[in-house]
């Protein structure tokens, strides 16, 4: 009999990859389920899409012996909680920093060249003959980049952004001396940083610390000519604020992956702004990197289904 695990809506790489060796009870349908005897079958939790997933519901299920992630972020899973009753959660780290480093080089240039506003005008009406004094956009070569979160992701936008001749700095909780010295990269304060950066790239967890990181008072720190892009998570930064400093032209414009709410909802203002770039939450959405993350996914599920030490821990 297979045995039976609850998760969110989950591609069917899953299936292929696992051999079919897992029975999905859509997690939609553990708040309403009465049904006791399925709960204490179910084994173990994958999330796929980010639920939420607490205390109460995994009282639900009594015998879960696993979390496993589908991607590095927990901030939608109650560690604390997992861990008061036994349960290990696992992620999985390292293998999606390139592709996500990857796709915050491709929203800075994006918003920093109008490429997006630019292929809309291309393929409009209003477009017959070239004209160089149309949408001047901003240097990205030998500007300041400031990143938020130097862990595995911002050292490789590190990376990437020395092949652009960038002056790097970088704001993280602790200071990563490595990356100072084979990055050239230099620490400074969240305040000094805002100031001095032509981009701001944030690329930390969603934690209590970072909700909301970004507010009023940091955009007006921000040069008027700067440019944001959050490849982190939606809450930190807060909407109504982006949207202030985005119409007041407190900063030049901004870039995202993620947004709170996400999605926003199809009447948002933010989605009216031409000085805004948005894209579907596609940080680690390349092939290769999504079918890695699906078979360190599987490996924290079977290891923790079958009582050994997950390969990849949230600590």
């Amino acid at each position: 009999m297979n045995e039976i695990i609850l998760a969110d809506p989950i591609p069917e790489m899953f299936f292929q990859m696992s051999e079919n060796r897992f029975r999905v009870l859509p997690l939609d349908s553990a708040g309403t389920s009465s049904n006791s005897d399925v709960n204490s079958d179910v084994v173990a939790i994958v999330t796929y899409a980010h639920p939420l997933i607490d205390g109460r519901l995994l009282d639900r299920f009594p015998a879960v012996r696993v979390i496993s992630n589908h991607g590095v972020g927990v901030d939608h899973i109650d560690v604390a909680a997992a861990r008061q009753r036994g349960i290990p959660v696992g992620n999985t780290p390292g293998c999606l920093d390139a592709a996500t480093a990857d796709m915050t080089m491709a929203l800075l240039l994006a918003v920093a060249r109008n490429v997006v506003i630019g292929d809309h005008f291309a393929r409009g009406p209003l477009f017959t003959h070239f004209d160089p004094a149309i949408l001047i956009g901003q240097e990205v070569t030998g500007n300041t980049l400031g990143i938020v979160g130097m862990g595995g992701v911002g050292a490789e936008v590190a990376r990437r952004a020395r092949g652009f001749d960038m002056k790097i700095v970088y704001h993280n909780r602790r200071r990563r001396t490595d990356v100072e010295g084979s990055l050239a990269a230099t620490w400074c304060s969240f305040p000094d940083l805002l100031q001095q950066s032509d981009f701001v790239s944030l690329n930390c967890p969603l934690t209590p610390e970072t909700h909301g990181l970004m507010g009023l008072d940091q955009f007006r720190l921000m040069k008027h000519s700067g440019i944001l892009i959050n490849m982190a998570r939606g809450p930190v930064v807060r909407t109504d604020a982006l949207y202030q400093a985005l119409t007041e032209k407190i900063i030049a414009a901004a870039a995202l992956d993620v947004t709170d709410p996400e999605p926003l909802p199809r009447d948002h203002p933010l989605l009216q702004l031409e000085n805004l770039v948005i894209a579907p939450h596609l940080g680690s959405a390349s092939g290769r990197t999504r079918a890695r993350m699906m078979e360190m996914t599987i490996r924290n599920l079977v290891a923790g289904i079958e009582g050994t030490a997950l390969p990849w821990p949230v600590n």
